[in-house]
């Protein structure tokens, strides 16, 4: 369900959230509709004015590039329905000067109409008038009247920096209509966008070439991951015939999520080419359909006057500077100021070592067990995480670059191996424990001093006390046990009755505490669970 209110509300309801958070005002038309102006501290008078408008749904367009640099006033429809001869006449009476206005007009027949009937009265009327058809898609070859996508912001910014330069109208004209000239856009989406009050369309699949108000796109397609998706763009601009570099943008229709915007950026750099991509615009909202989930690409020739119009300062909100794609991704190496591994292993420290052998080995072993636990309350990964990290240590036991001769040195690379190797929350925790047990041993002090310490560290950065349901319920009795004088054998015993315990527990911290309490209080907490087998392990040698 989309997040509005009523299909008649939409548009009144979008339109006073734009008036009452950015620098935009309402003008009321005789005949009831709103047109939406800049503010009048903002408007130049002497200046040519630029508007444009159509329908509704494809926010920001066009009100969200009202401002200094760009548009004087934009005129919305409704939903998918162009604005009425009424309105556009209003508004060219509102913010034209004696320097005269430019229709920037999207190339549909509404628009056409109702824009192009409002600039003849109002020539008779005494205003100067210029207008300019953007038709930037290519979705089908040698179609007459092919439609105006986003490649319609491109042009709304070339034509208001050319005013905000002080041009003349035939200049402004001139830029525009050069600017819409030197643009193609195609989209693509995986299906048409639902309008409030519709039934879904369940008919139709992945279109190249859907329009911004769900017309039929120029073909039905297959694909099955992003870089298909754009390289079926990328084919359609037809962009190997470009002699030199270009402007790219890429819109997302309204439904993209943040990631798959970056992904598709990606792509598009990397089939393109960055050497051929003069600026690089987005991913970024600037003409929507609703929350179509699909996108577009524009391509801009990019000569001077287009790249240094594009670059001049505007004050839209809704406007995303160009880029500069670099040729490759900025990296720069860490040097590890570690001392290079060395075996570490001697007989005095290979006791210790077969008992971390084999509480890895019992932890290996865990992993289904402890998967199936994490899936009532996490994301179903604890055993693959714990797997990965006793892995990762028996490989350098394996190797000889592990060992406990010296105990402090070995439990700091133990710490080492948890936080690099062994991934999520529980890796970083366990290199909490291991980094500030390995600090406290260096100091001569006992097995039982440095766990307390360790686990007092991992409590205080974690955030998670005993009760929480977390690793710390195993780990506590087991520290008790040991300040206490008791044994190792009695420590595991302890910490498994403390992970048993946590079937009883509510989550308190980590990722199992975003989850209800009835679903998170039927089963051990997969970490708990974890340590107490691995302490379990260690004792039995």
């Amino acid at each position: 369900m989309p997040f509005y209110n009523t299909r008649e509300t939409l548009v009144p309801e979008m339109l006073s959230a734009m008036t009452q958070t950015l620098a935009l005002e309402e003008l009321e038309t005789s005949e009831g509709t709103t047109v939406l102006v800049g503010a009048a501290s903002e408007r130049d008078p002497s200046r040519v004015a630029v508007i444009s408008g159509g329908g509704s749904g494809h926010e920001p367009a066009h009100a969200g590039y009202i401002g200094e640099g760009m548009l004087d006033a934009a005129i919305p429809g409704a939903i998918f329905s162009s604005p009425s001869v009424t309105s556009v006449l209003e508004a060219i009476r509102h913010v034209s000067g004696p320097a005269g206005c430019l229709l920037v007009i999207k190339n549909y027949t509404g628009d056409r109409l109702s824009f192009g009937l409002a600039a003849e009265r109002a020539r008779q009327e005494g205003y100067d008038v210029e207008t300019v058809l953007v038709a930037d898609d290519v979705a089908l070859p040698g179609f007459e009247q092919p439609r105006g996508l986003a490649g319609t912001v491109l042009v709304h910014k070339v034509a208001g920096a050319a005013a905000s330069r002080g041009k003349g109208l035939t200049e402004v004209a001139e830029a525009a209509r050069h600017a819409a000239g030197s643009i193609r856009t195609i989209g693509l989406a995986l299906g048409p966008v639902q309008l409030p009050g519709d039934a879904p369309d369940l008919e139709r699949g992945t279109e190249l070439g859907m329009g911004i108000h769900n017309e039929p796109g120029a073909k039905t397609i297959s694909i099955d991951t992003a870089a298909d998706a754009v390289a079926r763009v990328v084919e359609s601009l037809e962009l190997d015939a470009e002699p030199q570099a270009m402007v790219i943008m890429l819109n997302d229709l309204g439904g993209c999520s943040v990631q798959e915007g970056l992904v598709l950026t990606h792509e598009l750099i990397r089939q393109i080419g960055p050497t051929r991509i003069a600026r690089f615009i987005g991913p970024v909202r600037a003409m929507t359909s609703l929350g179509m989930h699909g996108f577009s690409v524009t391509a801009m020739t990019a000569d001077d006057a287009l790249l240094a119009a594009l670059a001049s300062p505007t004050t839209a909100p809704a406007w995303m500077a160009p880029k500069q794609v670099k040729e490759s991704p900025r990296r720069t190496e860490i040097r590890n100021n570690e001392q290079q591994d060395t075996p570490m292993g001697s007989s005095s420290g290979n006791h210790i070592e077969e008992r971390v052998r084999q509480g890895c080995l019992t932890l290996i072993d865990l992993k289904a067990v402890l998967d199936d636990l994490d899936r009532s309350t996490g994301d179903g990964d604890a055993g693959t995480t714990f797997r990965a990290g006793a892995e990762a240590v028996l490989a350098e036991l394996d190797a000889g670059t592990l060992g406990f001769a010296d105990p402090a040195a070995g439990m700091n690379r133990v710490a080492t191996i948890l936080e690099t190797r062994m991934g999520g929350s529980s890796g970083v925790l366990l290199a909490i424990l291991t980094t500030t047990m390995s600090e406290v041993l260096s100091r001569d002090a006992n097995w039982a001093d440095a766990l307390g310490a360790g686990l007092n560290a991992m409590m205080h950065h974690g955030g998670a006390e005993e009760g929480h349901s977390t690793m710390v319920d195993a780990l506590a009795p087991a520290s008790r046990a040991l300040y206490a004088g008791g044994s190792l054998v009695e420590a595991a015993r302890d910490a498994e009755s403390g992970a048993r315990g946590t079937a009883e527990l509510v989550a308190r911290a980590g990722r199992a505490a975003y989850v209800p309490d009835a679903a998170s209080s039927v089963v051990e907490d997969p970490g708990a669970k974890a340590v107490a087998a691995f302490l379990t392990a260690i004792s039995r040698n």
